[in-house]
């Protein structure tokens, strides 16, 4: 495992790290998703993602069941506050000070410990005064629930106006979380440059473009029954605007070049967000063990700029590009 220093700081995380969106406390039974950590922790990796909203809340629980008994000192933890949890009452969501005191709260009692490495912003909340949000982010760093602050999927001005009211406050936002994959490359043209310039690292979900990068869907046929594109319990959801035979046909042209650097479809696909500088950590989520030990081999791979150009001919006008794609809701909407 290799570490990156996550933004203009001096907190290192490992550069695969852990996610737990869409599998454990919902589609994978906890005994599994607790084999699943342990594999992780086993491979070197020492960073965790989750999220209050992930299966509910329970996501978190599960993951501070697993490192239960770990030295604390020696992992990192993340969550995310913004999307509905509970009930979903009225207050139950969004970037209010209400919502994110109590939110970092609850995240804090299900993972069991005192505080959070990185407490990010899983959205932009257009309904809340930004002074508001970073003020309530400053006084949970300041009470010692967490140690960093982190955004996810904020575009390039949202970051800088963040980043600006952050200073101001004295306070570090290191960090964003967006989608990015082969297929996703839409941070390229405004968020990478403006983050670079902040000193904000990505972390990104999604390498895989859930799944499809993996080769596993082939067109003309049928999604394998097990799959992500199989699953009703919102997987499908997610996966359902990869599944093109355009898209599915030429990812396929991936093969050789994976076959050729010695990688599978997933090591080559991780390894390609790696190989963007302004990348601190890719996101890897398992449902076997056995995902992460083969998917952790990415870690430390270098890419020749000759194999990179020919993932952008192989998948050439596929790949999304369009900034604009970064939408935040407006909960005064919902």
């Amino acid at each position: 495992m290799e570490f990156r220093y996550l933004g203009n700081s001096g907190f290192k995380i490992s550069e695969i790290t852990f996610g737990n969106w869409l599998t454990h406390g919902s589609q994978v039974e906890n005994d599994v998703a607790t084999q699943c950590v342990q594999a992780a922790l086993d491979a070197g990796i020492s960073t965790f993602d989750t999220a209050d909203v992930y299966a509910n809340t329970s996501a978190e629980t599960v993951l501070g069941n697993a490192l239960k008994g770990e030295r604390r000192e020696s992992i990192e933890i993340f969550t995310k506050v913004f999307w509905p949890t509970g009930p979903g009452g009225k207050n139950d969501v969004g970037l209010s000070r209400k919502h994110i005191m109590e939110s970092i709260n609850g995240s804090l009692s299900r993972l069991q410990t005192d505080y959070v490495d990185l407490y990010q912003a899983h959205r932009y909340d257009v309904s809340t005064p930004l002074e508001e949000t970073m003020q309530a982010f400053a006084d949970v760093v300041r009470q010692g629930k967490a140690l960093y602050i982190g955004v996810s999927e904020w575009n390039a001005e949202q970051i800088r106006a963040g980043h600006a009211l952050a200073k101001d406050l004295g306070i570090q936002l290191i960090s964003n979380q967006p989608q990015y994959s082969m297929l996703w490359r839409v941070i390229e043209e405004e968020v990478v440059p403006t983050s670079e310039e902040l000193g904000l690292s990505q972390i990104v979900w999604s390498p895989l473009a859930q799944g499809v990068l993996t080769g596993k869907y082939l067109p003309g046929q049928p999604a394998p029954e097990g799959s992500r594109a199989t699953d009703g319990k919102g997987g499908a959801d997610m996966v359902k605007g990869w599944m093109k035979d355009d898209v599915l046909t030429g990812v396929q042209k991936l093969k050789p070049i994976a076959d050729e650097a010695g990688l599978t479809m997933a090591q080559l696909s991780i390894a390609w967000v790696l190989q963007n500088p302004n990348v601190a950590a890719a996101l890897i989520g398992a449902s076997r063990p056995e995902q992460v030990e083969s998917n952790v081999k990415a870690a430390g791979v270098k890419l020749e700029p000759a194999v990179m150009k020919q993932i952008d001919d192989a998948i050439g006008s596929l790949a999304e590009t369009d900034p604009a794609k970064t939408i935040s809701p407006n909960l005064r909407d919902v």
